[in-house]
């Protein structure tokens, strides 16, 4: 689906949008936005951006223009391939605080690109997820998730630490812990201080997606 209403400074905005993410890592400032397009002010650029995201084109979180994240629908609007972020490393061993990428975003094929608006990237550093199939240097795609089930590959942040584990929930104790996939690491018990972030839904190979198979990387 497309916005057949979109104006044309609403597509060149977000071409722009679009190539400066691409090229420097980052969406443009404010005022590179006044250079490149001559807005009489910060409040007519702010404005503008505030139209694009009612229109459902555009994604901003902070008031920084910085945050500006174009949408599926923005990618289809502009007929631009769809491009995530990648955004970090994190450990698949014990809790260990994740390296963040600044700037690194990468272009995903169309079999995951209507999920653009709930997915990014991490790379593993780490062997215990390895009869998993996930191995030290794997990119893997997450998406974004509320609801999980027993068996799910997931992503578990403890503070600021995270790391890449099987979620297990059983009837009997220990009720709910993170199991890796290597002999040689023991599973992680639940804590209150414990959240998931996310769900594995795939590895990310030269812009194509290798899907899990029975929960596991073939």
């Amino acid at each position: 689906m497309t916005d057949k209403n979109a104006t044309k400074r609403q597509i060149e905005v977000l071409e722009f949008i679009y190539d400066s993410v691409k090229k420097n890592g980052f969406a443009p400032t404010l005022g590179e936005l006044n250079e490149e397009f001559g807005f009489k002010s910060n409040q007519a650029i702010i404005d503008h951006l505030a139209a694009l995201e009612k229109k459902g084109l555009i994604k901003k979180e902070e008031r920084s223009a910085r945050s500006l994240q174009i949408t599926g629908m923005g990618f289809k609007t502009i007929e631009k391939p769809v491009i995530i972020p990648s955004l970090g490393i994190s450990f698949a061993s014990s809790f260990a605080q994740a390296e963040a990428i600044v700037g690194e975003w990468k272009e995903i094929s169309n079999d995951v690109s209507q999920l653009s608006d709930e997915v990014f990237i991490i790379k593993i550093k780490g062997d215990s997820m390895l009869n998993a199939g996930i191995s030290d240097g794997d990119n893997l795609l997450i998406k974004k998730e509320k609801e999980f089930k027993s068996g799910d590959i997931v992503l578990a942040r403890n503070g600021d630490d995270t790391t890449v584990k099987r979620f297990i929930s059983q009837d009997a104790p220990p009720y709910l812990f993170l199991k890796p996939e290597n002999p040689k690491y023991k599973i992680i018990y639940f804590t209150e201080e414990i959240t998931l972030i996310g769900k594995i839904i795939g590895k990310f190979i030269s812009g194509q997606v290798q899907q899990l198979v029975q929960g596991r990387f073939l």
